[in-house]
């Protein structure tokens, strides 16, 4: 399909949404690319998915009939000069970051600006929104340890909001679900650029078991503090296969495509470990659409 503009100049296009999850599966979509606060009201004007990284996300072959959102052009760009207003040394607070803006490059810049507070993100493969969303982090530390000021768009308009104005906790924001992270303004401490390094490449180490082929991620959360991974793993479930997906050898909790995996396999593999884990656990995933909504 060739691309389209509406009527606020946004770029809708007709797309495969396998190639904006690190997954790699996923029917289509129209999707469109909302570079503009008008833009995304417009695309908001009709049933919507957002949709950033595209880890933690399995998308159905069939793919959606929703529209599916994009953060792009100016929702996609950073500040990250200390606003005087704000900033009372040691601590800093940024200008605007777009919710569209990759957060893996994001940390770098940080390091090397020697901004420090969210280090313990570090290898997250997302966008600040759907980061922030879903409060991303590792046991190193999560987006919520960085944030000073949200900007929310809702169906209802815009607002801006504070950490403590949530209900935010481990993997979750509080945020509704049809409620989208445009841009965030981040408050860190500053130090040496090597300490932020340092930081960095301490809570990197804990990723270097992971499996570097293409995956959402961890599949589960671990329940009551016990590893969904090795309780996979002690369920005799890993190398187990499905199709072309596979439970990493290096790490149970994780799903890998080994080239051309589809949905289904995933889905698969998931329904077995939930039959054979005797421990319920809740998915870390994101399925399109949720179970009973195709």
């Amino acid at each position: 399909m060739t691309a389209l503009l509406s009527r606020t100049g946004a770029r809708v296009e007709r797309l495969p949404l396998s190639r904006f999850t690190t997954l790699g599966v996923g029917g289509e979509a129209e999707v469109w690319f909302a570079e503009t606060h008008e833009q995304l009201r417009e695309a908001m004007e009709q049933p919507y998915r957002i949709l950033g990284g595209g880890s933690n996300l399995v998308i159905a072959d069939e793919g959606v009939p929703e529209r599916v959102i994009r953060l792009s052009g100016a929702l996609a760009e950073r500040d990250l000069t200390p606003d005087p207003h704000l900033s009372e040394d040691p601590w800093v607070v940024t200008g605007w970051v777009g919710g569209g803006v990759p957060l893996p490059g994001l940390i770098r810049q940080l390091q090397k600006l020697g901004l420090s507070g969210l280090e313990g993100t570090v290898g997250i493969p997302a966008q600040v929104g759907g980061a922030v969303w879903m409060n991303a982090g590792t046991r190193y530390g999560e987006m919520f340890d960085g944030l000073h000021t949200l900007e929310i768009v809702t169906p209802e308009g815009t607002r801006q909001v504070t950490p403590d104005d949530l209900n935010w906790g481990y993997r979750d924001s509080g945020i509704p679900r049809n409620h989208i992270v445009t841009r965030v303004r981040l408050k860190l401490r500053r130090a040496a650029p090597e300490e932020v390094l340092a930081k960095m490449d301490f809570a990197d180490q804990a990723r270097k078991g992971q499996p570097k082929m293409k995956t959402p991620g961890c599949a589960f959360k671990n329940p009551g503090g016990v590893s969904a991974g090795k309780l996979i793993d002690e369920a005799g479930l890993k190398g187990s296969r499905v199709g072309n997906a596979l439970i990493a050898p290096e790490h149970a909790n994780f799903i890998v495509n080994l080239g051309g995996a589809t949905a289904a396999d995933v889905h698969a593999l998931l329904g077995l470990i939930r039959d054979r884990v005797p421990v319920p656990m809740e998915l870390e995933y994101e399925l399109w659409p949720a179970p009973g909504n195709a």
